[in-house]
């Protein structure tokens, strides 16, 4: 069967109306507006991998609602992967396999013992004291160093240019001198 350039023509806008007419009649269809309605939208990153792809939380009477990828982020504008579109999973998970408690367990103890958050707080704060009062060296070889040789910080992933800079900032007013970052290896 020959196609004629007219047929061409009418082939192509009726395409194009068809396309455009579902287009809208899915669009004001669709009811995910509606679930999203009143809820607070924050903007984060997705903590899996070294990407840093921009996230969009909705939540609603502080329960996420809703995951999705953040379109204005320019890594992964709007899109997801596999891992990142299970962060629901994560918040909303009906097994509660999730740990949300801190556990403690003693040195030489066998017996696992929950922490309040303060109280974890405060023994890793005094932790990272002790450690640095004991191994601080403020001189080596009549040179001033101001370092803790007993400290290292690791930074994550998903930290964007101001974090790392507050997490380096704060590392080497701890004199942390072994600093690496998780993108790097």
């Amino acid at each position: 069967m020959p196609v004629t350039r007219r047929d061409l023509f009418k082939l192509t806008g009726v395409t194009a109306a068809g396309t455009f007419l579902g287009g809208v009649t899915f669009l004001t269809g669709c009811k995910s507006t509606d679930k999203l309605r009143g809820a607070k939208e924050s903007t984060t990153i997705c903590p899996y991998c070294g990407v840093g792809c921009g996230i969009i939380v909705s939540t609603r009477d502080g329960k996420v609602i809703n995951v999705e990828g953040d379109p204005d982020h320019p890594i992964n504008e709007g899109s997801l992967c596999s891992k990142g579109n299970s962060l629901y999973q994560i918040a909303v998970n009906p097994l509660k396999r999730r740990l949300d408690r801190i556990y403690y367990r003693k040195p030489y103890s066998e017996d696992w013992e929950t922490l309040s958050w303060d109280d974890a707080i405060k023994m890793i704060a005094q932790r990272v004291k002790d450690t640095r009062d004991k191994t601080f060296v403020d001189k080596e070889n009549g040179i001033t160093v101001n370092r803790c040789d007993g400290l290292a910080g690791f930074g994550g992933a998903a930290l964007d240019n101001e974090e790392c800079y507050a997490w380096s900032k704060c590392a080497r007013l701890l004199g942390i001198t072994r600093l690496e970052h998780q993108a790097r290896l």
